[in-house]
């Protein structure tokens, strides 16, 4: 990517440091800022993961300043793994150093996997966050019922195959979900978008294209 600037961090975090990744453009004002929250630690997950690294690498191109950060306990940052409560708490420290770095700036919150579950619960409450973005969600293991209240803009992306969030499960939560809110199922595609990576960021786009993204 052209005139990128990546800048390594660390975020004050509740359980401590956090280590971040910042991509920011060649231009002082970006059009918004995005968090992108990776897939479950104690399966490999961080921020480097394919399909965060994708979907920051999509919301870039569009004009945002882009923050991904690697939970407690995963690889440079401190802490231990809490089952996804604490994990909340990192992702506030990471829109409370959006929110201060970037002042006045939208803000985009999107997240894979486990990083939906955290990402999006806390994005949902958080009035500094404005869209959402779920990629996989895990809804065959996970209780994403709280998405039902959220009335922030919202783009699902799941994969047909996705073997931990089951076309019926992601329908059947989708419609009851409120207004606006859209769907997008990626045909052939397994949990990880194997193969199907380069279609993740046409489904971003065109969501970002109707103004209600």
């Amino acid at each position: 990517m052209a005139d990128v600037f990546h800048r390594s961090l660390f975020l004050a975090g509740p359980a401590g440091r956090l280590e971040a990744l910042l991509w920011t453009a060649a231009v002082p004002d970006p059009k918004f800022v995005a968090l992108v929250c990776h897939p479950h630690p104690l399966y490999g997950g961080t921020m480097h993961n394919k399909v965060v690294f994708q979907t920051a690498k999509s919301l870039h191109l569009r004009g945002a300043t882009v923050l991904r950060f690697n939970f407690r306990g995963v690889e440079q940052s401190e802490g231990v793994h809490d089952r996804g409560r604490g994990e909340q708490d990192d992702v506030r420290s990471a829109i409370d150093y959006l929110a201060t770095d970037f002042p006045g700036k939208p803000i985009l919150v999107a997240g894979f996997s486990f990083g939906s579950s955290v990402g999006l619960r806390v994005g949902c409450g958080d009035a500094r966050v404005g869209q959402l973005i779920g990629l996989g969600l895990p809804v065959d293991n996970i209780d994403m019922s709280f998405l039902g209240a959220c009335e922030k803009p919202k783009l699902l992306v799941q994969g047909g195959n996705d073997q931990f969030g089951a076309r019926p499960a992601i329908e059947k939560l989708f419609a009851t979900l409120q207004e606006p809110k859209r769907l997008v199922i990626v045909e052939g595609a397994d949990h990880f978008f194997t193969g199907h990576l380069g279609e993740l960021g046409p489904a971003i786009d065109a969501w970002l294209e109707t103004g209600t993204g």
